[in-house]
């Protein structure tokens, strides 16, 4: 269930950031197809993956690049665990 979870929250950010999987990659320091098995939940990241995730999703907020509800981003946080 993490996967998915994870997965679906991938997809969503990269949708609301209107990037590609390539651009996502870049900005988190991963491949392409790294990016690309997470969104489709074949492999699940590990813990610093998950951090350098958030850390970007908590940086393009600021930027105000990206809205998330209170329950969007405690949700989120949840899957660094």
């Amino acid at each position: 269930e993490a996967a998915n979870s994870f997965a679906a929250a991938v997809k969503d950010i990269r949708t609301q950031l209107g990037i590609s999987q390539e651009e996502l990659a870049r900005a988190l320091g991963v491949s392409f197809a790294t990016v690309n098995r997470w969104e489709n939940g074949k492999t699940y990241p590990s813990r610093l993956a998950r951090g350098s995730f958030i850390s970007y999703c908590d940086k393009m907020e600021e930027k105000g690049g990206l809205h998330m509800s209170r329950s969007e981003a405690e949700t989120r946080k949840q899957l660094i665990d």
